[in-house]
């Protein structure tokens, strides 16, 4: 099998925590309940331009288990992540509705939205990056094969894996990302 010089690279970001500021409650993170609770983080916009200009495709990917726990309606979901994609230059969008006990390939840790989005949108993994806030995150960037970037905000649970990067934001990650990239 030959190098696919069309492929693209990408970064996967996770929402909440990386675009999004979490509902911090008892040291754990939770996603916006609606449309008003919805706050971007400072500097997402600008880093993820950035990333962007630098010839990266821009793929959120969002674990929502709220929605299989009946705690949430996906057309919240899909309402907040409009949002998003109207304020910033995604390309992409994937969310994964379901929660552990549902054993989906799409729930973080499985890499399931980004081997798909990587599918359908002929992305190298290997020259591509997953930034998230939760170990799950840094699990399914390892588990497809990207580099991995994890944001430290600080939460009351344990990081099981060791990412490439540990950082405290987003335009953070971007700045490593580009320094990295401009030394290959």
């Amino acid at each position: 099998m030959g190098v696919d010089h069309g492929a693209r690279r990408a970064i996967f970001l996770d929402r909440d925590g990386v675009v999004v500021a979490p509902l911090v409650r008892d040291g754990l993170p939770y996603p916006p309940a609606c449309l008003a609770d919805l706050e971007i983080l400072p500097g997402v916009r600008e880093a993820l331009l950035r990333l962007r200009d630098a010839g990266f495709r821009l793929v959120l990917v969002t674990n929502q288990p709220d929605i299989a726990r009946g705690t949430q309606r996906r057309e919240v979901v899909d309402q907040i992540n409009r949002q998003l994609v109207s304020e910033l230059p995604l390309d992409d969008v994937r969310v994964c509705p379901h929660d552990d006990a549902d054993r989906c390939r799409c729930r973080k840790p499985e890499p399931g939205m980004i081997e798909d989005a990587s599918a359908e949108g002929r992305i190298d993994l290997a020259a591509s990056y997953m930034i998230g806030d939760r170990w799950r995150d840094v699990e399914a960037g390892r588990r497809a094969g990207c580099r991995t970037v994890f944001i430290d905000r600080g939460y009351a649970e344990p990081a099981a894996i060791e990412p490439d990067l540990t950082v405290g934001s987003l335009p953070e990650a971007a700045d490593w990302i580009l320094s990295t990239e401009d030394s290959r």
